[in-house]
């Protein structure tokens, strides 16, 4: 089944936050004539004392007015149960989009911070990258919970079992470098995190794509070679990464996916074009029907 088929059968309403633009209401549109979800434009919700309610769980001493801010408002719907995804970030950038989710839905249990992935749609395949959106220096503890999330993320949109690269300019040690070494930190740490999981690294790139390249520079690894899902070492490395795979290879990029929150908010890059938007909410829709 595709995640247009799952998100079909879920009808989730899925809110979005920034509708005067017309790509969001071409998205619009799109999703509610080919019924891949129920859209709900911010302004044609009227459920401030339940938005303010969920706001005030998450900061007691907030007022109506912080429900002015589009963002917080939008956030504090999903956190009520409102709607059931909310997607922002066409408009807006990131880090207002994920301070806003903070303040108003906060962390799930078990999760230390927000992190996000991009679906890399590849040929006939689904790739995930990882992160490529939110934490510029992850120390190794963030960046072995973006590795476990990117997982959890990638199995459950795409039914495939994780193979998780945690990406470097170095392969199982040719760099003695600090940077290489705290990428192996994190591999142990991911390993600790989910046992189970298919994880390697340090990996270059290649190593991690290529089998025959994977052959020669990591015998023997369960992940070089084959992996489906690839972890940056940071965001700098991640989001010119994606956007060289989406621009240059022609990779479809559907994101970014946040996860971390304690309800489905979802982010958009500035760039997007209404068929992101309409992806972004097919994932969203999916992720919030399948819980």
């Amino acid at each position: 089944m595709t995640l247009a088929e799952r998100a079909r059968r879920n009808r989730c309403r899925v809110l979005l936050v920034e509708p005067d633009d017309e790509r969001m209401q071409c998205a619009a549109r799109r999703l509610r004539d080919e019924r891949l979800a129920e859209p709900v434009l911010l302004h044609e919700v009227d459920a401030h004392d339940a938005a303010l309610a969920a706001l005030r769980q998450r900061r007691p001493e907030a007022t109506a007015a912080d429900l002015a801010d589009p963002l917080v408002y939008g956030a504090s719907l999903v956190a009520a149960g409102v709607v059931d995804v909310g997607i922002a970030g066409n408009v807006a950038t990131t880090g207002r989009v994920v301070r806003a989710g903070l303040d108003a839905i906060g962390l799930r249990d078990g999760s230390t911070v927000v992190t996000s992935a991009f679906l890399m749609q590849v040929g006939d395949g689904t790739l995930t990258f990882a992160d490529c959106a939110v934490i510029p220096e992850p120390a190794p503890e963030v960046l072995a919970e973006v590795a476990v999330d990117a997982a959890a993320l990638h199995a459950r949109l795409t039914g495939e079992e994780p193979r998780v690269a945690m990406l470097s300019f170095s392969t199982h040690g040719s760099s003695q470098h600090a940077a290489a070494a705290r990428v192996r930190a994190a591999v142990d740490l991911a390993r600790a995190k989910a046992p189970g999981l298919l994880i390697d690294g340090e990996l270059q790139f290649d190593a991690a794509y290529v089998p025959e390249i994977a052959a020669a520079k990591a015998p023997g690894s369960p992940v070089a070679g084959r992996a489906n899902v690839f972890v940056f070492p940071d965001l700098g490395a991640g989001n010119i990464g994606y956007k060289i795979a989406e621009r240059m290879a022609g990779a479809r990029a559907v994101g970014p996916v946040m996860t971390g929150f304690a309800g489905w908010w979802l982010d958009l890059s500035r760039g997007c074009t209404a068929d992101d938007i309409v992806d972004l909410a097919v994932v969203g829709a999916v992720l919030a029907g399948e819980r």
